[in-house]
């Protein structure tokens, strides 16, 4: 059923009320309330749906300026379930104000199912799983009408801003929930847009990121400047072919539009399209100078360290693995990456030169029969296991539930536990958070920041740094005793482990193998390992090094660049990725919603 979508209130100081307008009056309902505020954009207010869409007229009939948005919601129907509406704002022809950058010509700014509003979060994640932006975000806080007033809005680019709950709300108390201010005199031109010629508006350059999420065919070229050119990732030539260094003339693109259509046929989108695609483009990179360097740019560390996990796990899936460790094994891979995309690179990538094709094609489509038997192939294939676990040991200490979950996920792999149910029950000696000491690894070149983010953590009971104990022996830069300072940092931390409480284990830990010497400590005095991951670019870590009170050798810095190896999520117990603003940007491996891939309306 097609649902025309509510007038909205002006605020009480919005200048932009006509008499004709609704305008907000007596004490506001959001007083005391969570709310967001957000650009209010300058286009037509649209609605989409599984099976079309309408203007805020119900009847609205064509105009050249919404062929695009229709293009749009063939992309992105089969997305919206029966039932839910979509609604945003069509920015492809310019009204009153000329956008020069825009993400899409389609921004949406609520989600509904039926007569409920969604939550602000999960109206965002919705979206994105849609390949829909969401419009700027200007405020959020508790409501506070002074904080309100102070907001500068730039009337030359922006129309004005729309307050909401961050909390979903049922359409009769639409008119209580969200109001906008808006620009006097918002309507500026001479004649209606409807009647003039349709001038589009500009997209910017992260538009061909969000096409990808939409479903549109990607463009190589768009998505390399989206994303900078990395060392191997190939500048554009500005033929839209995407070359790169490694893989000529139109391999690239070749290999995008092989992955594209494997992804399209397991009904990927969103950021999991987007990141398959990335991850097709730019294979040949290092995997650890990829991720620093895509988590500076338009994607964030979420998205970025998920491109740079695909380019490092696929070729796995290329090699024999013994059959009876296979469930296990793709468990595991499941809980770091989509084992959806993870298949359509492995089997759609050229393989290294000289190596057997066929037979790493056979033990790709092995691997992908077997996770298909498993239901690893869905989108979330641990998302039911993760939220019947997360409701059963609601209210239970963060650290016990994070245990609880990564041995539930052991058991799951090893076909000890199926259901969340026989999860619960399987883990009930890991709810007393005091039954266990915590280890917190970090993981990362020298400069990178993990003294500084260790040094900021609160509770931890003991510190064991490689560097002061070299520091102690005379020297901090000194290498010739490493095997004497390793020994007794590991003595150390037995000892601090075995005392229980929280301890730091402060190394550069590049290489799994580097990382196992603590993590054998860990099991055997059996605690929650937490890896902490800094991941910080090439350049930055040489501005650092240079000023820092004991600079590392250049040389010393480069042979850690090339070793440094990150841990996938689901090698320790749950993962902390740090940027290089020295603060959490992403976790993997927790109970909590943060560390779920989504959930359902």
């Amino acid at each position: 059923m097609r649902t025309h979508y509510p007038r909205t209130a002006h605020l009480p100081w919005s200048p932009g009320a006509t008499p004709d307008d609704v305008r907000a009056s007596g004490p506001s309902a959001l007083a005391g309330r969570e709310v967001v505020v957000t650009e209010k954009l300058d286009g037509e207010n649209t609605t989409l749906y599984a099976d079309g869409l309408h203007a805020r007229s119900l009847d609205s009939g064509h105009h050249p300026s919404r062929a695009w948005v229709k293009g749009l919601q063939g992309r992105i129907g089969a997305g919206i379930p029966a039932g839910v509406r979509v609604c945003g704002e069509n920015l492809y022809a310019r009204h009153s104000l000329a956008y020069e950058e825009l993400d899409s010509w389609f921004y949406g700014f609520s989600v509904w199912n039926g007569d409920h509003c969604l939550d602000w979060d999960r109206t965002v994640r919705f979206l994105g799983r849609l390949g829909i932006p969401a419009p700027r975000v200007l405020w959020r806080g508790t409501y506070d009408e002074r904080a309100l007033r102070r907001l500068r809005v730039d009337t030359s680019r922006q129309e004005g801003y729309v307050v909401r709950t961050v909390a979903g709300f049922g359409h009769e108390d639409f008119g209580r929930y969200v109001a906008k201010w808006v620009r006097g005199g918002h309507v500026r031109t001479g004649t209606h847009w409807m009647y003039a010629p349709v001038v589009p508006n500009g997209l910017g350059p992260d538009a061909p990121l969000w096409a990808v999420r939409s479903g549109a065919e990607p463009d190589a070229a768009g998505l390399l400047r989206a994303v900078g050119s990395g060392p191997t990732g190939g500048a554009s030539d500005g033929s839209g072919t995407g070359n790169t260094a490694e893989g000529g003339a139109g391999d690239a693109v070749r290999a995008v539009a092989d992955v594209t259509a494997l992804l399209d046929g397991a009904g990927r989108t969103g950021d999991a399209r987007l990141t398959g695609v990335l991850a097709a483009l730019l294979h040949h990179e290092p995997r650890a100078a990829l991720a620093a360097r895509l988590a500076a740019g338009p994607l964030g560390m979420r998205t970025a360290r998920r491109v740079a996990d695909l380019t490092g796990l696929y070729p796995a899936l290329r090699r024999p693995f013994p059959d009876e460790e296979r469930r296990a094994g793709l468990v595991r891979m499941a809980a770091a990456a989509d084992l959806g995309v993870l298949h359509a690179l492995a089997a759609a990538l050229p393989g290294p030169p000289g190596a057997d094709g066929a037979a790493a094609r056979e033990c790709v489509e092995w691997s992908a029969l077997s996770a298909e038997d498993a239901g690893l192939l869905t989108a979330d294939p641990l998302g039911a296991l993760r939220t019947g676990l997360r409701e059963a040991l609601a209210g239970l200490d963060a650290d016990a539930a994070d245990r609880c979950w990564a041995q539930a996920r052991e058991a799951f792999g090893r076909g000890a536990v199926s259901t969340a149910r026989e999860a619960v029950a399987a883990t009930w000696r890991w709810r007393d958070p005091a039954s266990f000491p915590r280890l917190v690894q970090l993981c990362g070149p020298s400069g990178s920041g993990k003294s500084t983010f260790a040094r900021s953590l609160e509770g931890v009971d003991a510190y064991v740094g490689l560097d002061e104990l070299r520091s102690a022996r005379g020297a901090r830069a000194d290498q010739r005793a490493n095997p004497e300072v390793l020994r007794e940092g590991l003595e150390r931390l037995d000892r601090a482990l075995r005392a229980g409480g929280t301890v730091v284990w402060d190394a550069t830990s590049l290489t799994d193998r580097q990382r196992a010497l603590a993590g054998a400590v860990a099991r055997r005095r059996d605690a929650l390992v937490t890896q902490v991951v800094v991941l910080v670019g090439e350049a930055e870590l040489a501005r650092r090094n240079a000023v820092r009170p004991h600079p590392v050798p250049r040389a010393v810095l480069a042979a850690q660049l090339r070793r440094f190896a990150p841990p996938y999520p689901g090698q320790a117990h749950r993962t902390r990725y740090v940027g290089a603003g020295g603060t959490v940007e992403d976790t993997a491996g927790g109970l909590g919603p943060a560390d779920g891939e989504g959930e359902d309306l």
